[in-house]
């Protein structure tokens, strides 16, 4: 189910008032209807993985209770390595199996021997990628005991499934989320109101920005070889802005969607676009993801503990593993390398923890300085951003290859007519509003807050019209479900 679909838009005030209208006297109830619906949520693409949910659940249910009574150190890898090797199998077997089977096939023709193997059919799972990482967590975190493992099997569940981030993400921690489960929700208008407001800021982000400049970027993408350089830089930028209001635009609807049920997710992006160095771009961009990274994968390695070359390998490792994790093409390998030869001045001249305050704080504007560094570290994503959208290797090399000839010169062919103006001059003001809020977790949450009434309610009023107006209706998936 989409959340920018007329199906979610029925489904998510039927679930509201059973929540809080008949449910809401009773924890379990509650818990109950949070299952139900979750599992009809995912359901509605495909009923059939709703076992691989259900199955993750069971799994790691069981082994972080037999984690809390096992001492002997033995056992308890013995129980880590069960749920780890169970959720990164059925994640590798869905969206690795024929990449690896492909590579080895090329593999062994390179040094001339052939193998005979089919691919198989495989459909992936939308969202195995979050809610594998997400379970996954738990039992990591059990094992360390940093967690009290549940004994709750209904809010446990509830936790794996919860169907505002679960295909999609945030990453939740089962520190930070789990125990939202245990603890009977009041409603809170306050709370409710700030979740419509950061819906509506999704909405505009995925309807009005990212699927526009899907239009642009998917054509010029697709058709590239019939394309200058110009034009093909204004195809990785339309992408550019596709997928931040896409994936961005998908966090916050799922952040304000859990907060009309009284949950509180983790803000995933923070206005990622305006950093000034590579790093901040990495504290700003997927934060669930990166911390998540940090956290289970770096810091395990030695993290910044040991010399150079131990910060530069783990920095390299944990970028090629984010963008294998993306998707088994080694187009997002490349992109998760880029990034992390992005960061090797930064590590090598230790200023890789410099920017953490908002950038112009207070200010109107930037200064010549902090302008400068904000517009190469934004070149430098866009270039990376080749390699994320390119089909394969030698699709990004063609593109690449166009962009560095004299065709740079030459008048884009495509995305300069009224349409394409048109969308240029939305991401404009888009771009706008986000660095007048950047105080904010997102955009609009303190707009207009010391406004009158009228004033306040006109703006809001105003961004909804505009995704009506120019907003792009076609159904379009949110990127990330791919991954």
């Amino acid at each position: 189910m989409l959340f920018n679909s007329i199906d979610f838009a029925i489904f998510l005030p039927i679930v509201f008032v059973l929540y809080w209208f008949v449910t809401n006297s009773n924890l379990k109830t509650q818990n109950i209807l949070i299952v139900a619906a979750s599992y009809v949520f995912y359901g509605w693409w495909d009923w059939r993985f709703l076992s691989l949910i259900l199955f993750s659940t069971l799994i790691d249910f069981s082994v972080g209770l037999r984690l809390k009574d096992e001492e002997n150190q033995t056992k308890r890898k013995a129980l880590l390595w069960l749920s780890i090797f169970v959720n990164l199998g059925f994640l590798g077997f869905f969206k690795y199996y024929n990449f690896f089977l492909d590579n080895f096939i090329a593999a062994f023709s390179f040094f001339g021997s052939e193998i005979k193997a089919s691919s198989l059919n495989i459909i992936l799972p939308v969202g195995i990628s979050f809610y594998t990482f997400q379970t996954l967590s738990y039992t990591i975190d059990v094992y360390k005991k940093k967690l009290e493992p549940s004994k709750d099997f209904l809010a446990f569940s509830a936790f794996v499934s919860f169907f505002p981030q679960l295909v999609a993400g945030p990453i939740e921690r089962a520190s930070q989320l789990l125990p939202q489960f245990y603890n009977k929700r009041i409603f809170d208008y306050p709370l409710a109101v700030d979740g419509m407001r950061q819906i509506l800021w999704g909405l505009f982000k995925k309807i009005v920005i990212a699927d526009n400049c899907a239009k642009y970027a998917n054509h010029i993408f697709n058709n590239s070889s019939d394309y200058s350089g110009s034009t093909l830089v204004l195809g990785a930028l339309f992408f550019t802005f596709q997928i931040y209001g896409d994936f961005s635009g998908y966090s916050d609807i799922a952040i304000g969607t859990s907060r009309l049920f009284g949950f509180d997710l983790k803000q995933n992006f923070n206005f990622p676009y305006f950093s000034r160095d590579i790093a901040e771009f990495w504290r700003r961009w997927h934060i669930s993801l990166s911390t998540w990274f940090r956290d289970y994968l770096y810091i395990p390695l030695g993290g910044s503990r040991g010399g150079i070359w131990m910060k530069v390998r783990n920095t390299f490792i944990i970028f090629i593993v984010s963008g294998f994790w993306h998707g088994a093409n080694w187009t997002f390998i490349i992109w998760g390398a880029l990034n992390a030869v992005y960061f090797l001045p930064l590590i090598l001249t230790k200023r890789n923890r410099k920017n953490f305050e908002i950038v112009a704080h207070g200010k109107l504007l930037p200064n010549l300085k902090e302008l400068s560094f904000m517009l190469l570290t934004f070149g430098l994503t866009v270039f990376a951003w080749i390699f994320f959208r390119a089909e394969n290797i030698a699709h990004a090399v063609s593109i690449l290859s166009e962009i560095l000839s004299t065709s740079l010169f030459k008048f884009p062919e495509i995305g300069l007519d009224m349409n394409g103006l048109k969308t240029i001059f939305l991401i404009v003001i888009f771009l706008m509003i986000e660095w007048s809020g950047r105080d904010g977790q997102y955009a609009i949450q303190n707009k207009g807050s010391s406004w009158k009434p009228f004033y306040r309610y006109s703006y809001y009023y105003g961004i909804a019209f505009s995704i009506f107006l120019f907003g792009n209706f076609s159904d379009n998936q949110f990127i990330y479900f791919q991954f």
